[in-house]
């Protein structure tokens, strides 16, 4: 069962009393049933919400029903696992006190060098390696083992038996990935760390269930649990200070309680009723409800159906195009539009450059990568280089192979020089054979593997950066709060200053003391006349003073309009410092986002609508795709209006619409921006269409070429020599 905040979670009971006429709520995927809309409604709300695990697998972020479908999933591959190995494994995990991840490690490395009956693997005949299945394990008494083998041929039919050591076998890939031991892990143990198997699968294999002499010090059985000892001790002393503080805190909460107690009775009987608790948005599309607060929602305009290839075969025509367009130069494949793939696939020349191409590059991936395709050629000695001429010899070389019935029907007509001839279903349902066996080659996962490190290391250094910015900026404003706190603290210490010293004049200059001055203060004091004479008539040296001060005013009223004027200055130039930088980050988010879409993996959906409907955006085409739940129809946008019109049609309380109404908001400039440029490129072909049918017969001019019939001229320009 799914696990909710990685715990289980207890599914509702049900109803008593029910009647066979009584209408209920039933979740489809729980079979839990409800009587009350409300209950079954929010049950909904929570088995929709991202907050479930697979127990199986240990992915997050899922669905309760993704994480069901996930947990399904994983347990058909785990039932993969031979009974050969499934004995060694379970001993190897009983009261492990590794990882989850070291220990699959562990049982990885004893599958790999335990080989088992039924192993497909590849094993060395005349210096090169043949695919083989293990028969048996031959054990003669000799410190290496031996297994018989029986070599596999064309179409997995057996061809002959041998005798090989273990050293001259090698595993072409792992036999079971790391996430299938861990999903096997998981589904085994009913603990981890210690992990502990399920009592009656070890009893099954015959697995000791006491804890070793190492953990009995740590850990012991009770009621059937591996328990701890030090938590469950912290744990009772917890329970006991809580019980001593609750019965301390009874009798003083007893004096509140008794005279609230008669108020809350009565507001207890006449809230009777349960309060309806409002929706929490965004639910599931289904279950939306009109609205009064509803904006305004526009009419969702008709996508376009007129495409040239059958409608069940888009799909295939869309996959194919966007591998050959993605992978274009490890394939060494000009790019074409999704205009000039469909017509050629809709036309009946059996020699088309654009469709010999397409075929003859991953054709030669297929022989770059030594696989099985490199050896049926090797049998047939056929030379390497595929031309324009014998492309098609390579394709039914191919079709034999993979022994598709449907699809070796059409070798005769091929064969025959007809390949134009086939339809759009055939001609697709090859190339589609082709991107399966390419999409397995090391080198393709090898240029995966190589887009996944870029996106990682491009990933790390936005990282980085938005990190150092942070940081500088964290700096500027300690900075700043430092100046100003000692600003303020050197206006407080002369204010200070000022106020206590008793030797600073009026006109604010200091006295020095020393013994000729003290005796001058002295004697002015015992001659007052003096001193009355000296304010009546003041000096020449008063008046020069007061001459200068004018002067001084002047001195700092400039030197304020001065600071002002250097602070104006500094604040400007922060400003444009500030936008620069801005531009600046803005500019490198920019760099960032092309080069992720540079090294992209795969091209998902943008989301579904209320009806599960799904909408994809393809970057080298522009147009918004269509694709109904059943993918049996579809269609496209392919104007700014009509994407406007779809942005408009959406629900935002519906889980759903609201997940494709953020993608496209996302994505909006750059598809308005290539759906500009398509308008613009198609009334340019419409015009120069016109322009064709509209040549007078008495112009001498060469015809000009139209641009639906592009397709023909197409001609390879990455092509391998």
């Amino acid at each position: 069962m799914p696990l909710f905040k990685r715990k289980p979670f207890g599914l509702a009971e049900k109803p008593e009393d029910l009647e066979p006429s009584e209408l209920v709520y039933q979740v489809r995927f729980t079979k839990e049933i409800f009587r009350d809309y409300q209950e079954y409604l929010n049950r909904i709300n929570l088995y929709r919400q991202r907050v479930w695990m697979c127990k199986s697998t240990g992915k997050s972020n899922l669905t309760y029903e993704e994480a069901l479908v996930s947990e399904k999933h994983a347990i058909q591959k785990v039932q993969q696992l031979p009974d050969e190995l499934v004995a060694p494994a379970l001993h190897i995990i009983q009261f492990s006190m590794l990882s989850l991840r070291d220990l699959a490690d562990v049982i990885a490395k004893k599958v790999q060098k335990d080989l088992f009956v039924g192993a497909q693997l590849c094993g060395r005949k005349n210096g090169s390696l043949y695919p083989c299945r293990v028969l048996k394990v031959v054990e003669n008494g000799i410190d290496k083992k031996q297994y018989e083998v029986a070599w596999v041929g064309k179409n997995e039919k057996t061809t002959e038996n041998a005798i090989l050591l273990g050293d001259d076998l090698v595993w072409k890939k792992t036999p079971f990935s790391r996430n299938i031991l861990k999903s096997f892990i998981r589904e085994s143990t009913c603990r981890s760390i210690p992990w502990v198997l399920h009592e009656k699968l070890a009893q099954k294999h015959g697995i000791s269930t006491d804890p070793p002499k190492e953990l009995r010090n740590r850990f012991f059985f009770q009621d059937g649990q591996l328990v701890n000892r030090m938590q469950k001790r912290k744990k009772e002393n917890r329970n006991t200070v809580e019980e001593v503080n609750e019965e301390s805190g009874k009798s003083k909460r007893k004096k509140g309680e008794t005279g609230k107690s008669d108020t809350v009775k009565s507001s207890k009987e006449e809230n009777n009723q349960p309060k309806e608790e409002s929706v929490k948005y965004p639910i599931d599309d289904l279950l939306l409800q009109p609205s009064p607060d509803d904006p305004l929602f526009t009419d969702r305009p008709s996508p376009s159906k007129d495409f040239s290839v059958p409608m069940d075969c888009v799909g295939d025509l869309l996959m194919v195009w966007d591998f050959c367009s993605s992978f274009s130069r490890l394939l060494h494949l000009f790019p074409f539009s999704l205009e000039d793939f469909e017509n050629a696939i809709c036309h009946k020349d059996s020699n088309l450059v654009l469709i010999a191409e397409t075929h003859s590059a991953i054709l030669r991936l297929l022989i770059k990568d030594d696989g099985e395709y490199a050896l049926a050629l090797q049998k047939r000695k056929r030379k390497t280089k595929i031309s324009l001429i014998t492309w098609t010899e390579y394709i039914c070389d191919f079709l034999e192979m993979i022994n598709i019935t449907e699809l070796c029907s059409y070798m005769s007509t091929i064969k025959r020089g007809h390949y134009g001839l086939l339809d759009a279903n055939a001609k697709l349902g090859i190339l589609r054979e082709l991107l399966s066996h390419a999409l397995e080659t090391d080198l393709i996962r090898g240029k995966l593997d190589e887009h996944i490190e870029q996106r990682q290391a491009l990933g790390a250094t936005q990282r980085g950066e938005a990190l150092e910015y942070a940081r500088k900026k964290r700096e500027e404003k300690e900075k700043l709060k430092g100046e100003s706190g000692a600003n303020q603290l050197g206006k407080e210490n002369s204010m200070e200053s000022t106020g206590s010293n008793p030797h600073i004049a009026e006109n604010g200059n200091p006295t020095i003391e020393t013994g000729e001055m003290a005796e001058e203060v002295i004697s002015t004091r015992q001659s007052n006349a003096y001193n009355r004479r000296q304010l009546d008539c003041p000096s020449k040296k008063t008046e020069e003073k007061q001459n200068v001060d004018p002067i001084a005013k002047a001195e700092n009223i400039t030197n304020s309009n001065d600071k002002e004027t250097q602070k104006q200055l500094s604040g400007d130039k922060k400003e444009v410092d500030e936008k620069k930088s801005k531009e600046k980050r803005e500019q490198r988010r920019d760099y960032f986002e092309r080069e992720m879409e540079k090294r992209s993996i795969r091209t998902s959906p943008l989301g579904k609508d209320r009806n599960y409907n799904r909408y994809w955006w393809f970057r080298r085409d522009g147009r918004i795709f269509v694709e109904s739940f059943d993918a049996k129809q579809w269609g496209y946008y392919s104007t700014k209006e009509e994407v406007d019109a779809l942005i408009g049609s959406l629900n935002c309380k519906g889980e759903r619409e609201r997940a494709l109404h953020k993608q496209l908001e996302k994505f909006y400039g750059k598809i308005s921006v290539e759906l500009q440029k398509r308008s613009k490129d198609l009334a340019h072909k419409i015009a120069l269409e016109e322009a064709v049918l509209r040549r007078s017969t008495r112009v001498r001019a060469p015809p000009r070429e139209n641009p639906a019939n592009a397709f023909l001229n197409y001609a390879n320009k990455w092509k391998e020599d």
